[in-house]
């Protein structure tokens, strides 16, 4: 299966030198008491889907946990690395010991293997991501092109992934919900005040609008009030076009101009009615 998120190295590769991914991924495995395991506050993903946390609990209660955790030595017990979502789904199994791979792990390089690990199974939320980049970025003084290069990620897909947490908070909550997507809320940030901004996330989310059509408005935006359609106005001819043919052929026809090109939409039933219309414009 292709790797969607674009990450070139697997999570191995992204730990220090000091561990190879032998140590990683064929390293021992120990067992400990799962009370002597504690979360990362700076675990980039905070949202933990209850449903899918649910079937893992039971999984694990019928299977046990097949995939280790990893943890490292902190304070007279072990904060997780990688794998909370497994960890509470052992908690809620009430599991007394649980698997795990022990490294010795700093706080810069925990933070970038929890989001690698996140990363590749397609789970962080690009609001997770952009505020787990940030983090590498300001404290571990890190720049772009640093945390591109330690993510195996490029470093537009960096930048277009901070770029989200120039919105306001609510359009911020706005993707982590799920409302938007990232590429509709980056299509936002071409209108430049907060308050339009907000107008158009939420007309974007009411109308389901696409990409290009969010760009369409965001360029037609000014003086602070949305436009009524996200397509530029057809010439008269065209509206005379489409009314014409709507008598011809007795359907909903549609002449539109868009941003690069020109359509002819014409609407129907089911097969039957398609025959119909072919037959109608062939005999001409």
């Amino acid at each position: 299966m292709a790797n969607k998120s674009g990450l070139g190295r697997g999570l191995a590769s992204l730990i220090s030198t000091s561990s190879t991914e032998e140590e990683v991924v064929q390293g021992p495995v120990d067992e400990i008491a799962i009370d002597l395991i504690e979360p990362n506050a700076k675990q980039p993903r905070s949202d933990f889907d209850e449903e899918k946390l649910e079937e893992l609990t039971a999984s694990i209660i019928n299977y046990g946990l097949l995939q280790p955790i990893v943890v490292r030595p902190l304070g007279g017990k072990y904060q997780i690395i990688a794998g909370e979502r497994r960890w509470r789904a052992c908690l809620k199994a009430n599991l007394d010991k649980i698997p795990v791979r022990i490294l010795t792990k700093n706080d810069q390089e925990s933070v970038e293997i929890a989001l690698v690990e996140n990363l590749q199974r397609d789970d962080l939320n690009p609001i997770e991501a952009a505020y787990g980049y940030r983090s590498l970025l300001v404290t571990y003084d890190m720049t772009q092109a640093d945390v591109a290069k330690r993510l195996g990620k490029s470093r537009v897909s960096i930048t277009n992934t901070l770029r989200l947490l120039d919105l306001p908070q609510e359009i911020q909550e706005m993707v982590f919900k799920g409302l938007l997507t990232a590429g509709a809320a980056r299509a936002i940030l071409g209108v430049k005040d907060a308050e339009g901004q907000m107008k158009l996330a939420q007309k974007a989310a009411d109308e389901n609008l696409s990409v290009r059509e969010i760009e369409t408005i965001a360029r037609l935006y000014t003086g602070g009030a949305l436009p009524k359609s996200a397509r530029p106005v057809s010439p008269k001819s065209y509206r005379n076009v489409a009314r014409r043919l709507r008598r011809l052929l007795d359907a909903s026809v549609s002449v539109r101009r868009t941003r690069n090109k020109n359509k002819i939409e014409i609407e129907f039933m089911d097969e039957e009615d398609l025959m119909r219309i072919f037959n109608i414009m062939a005999s001409k």
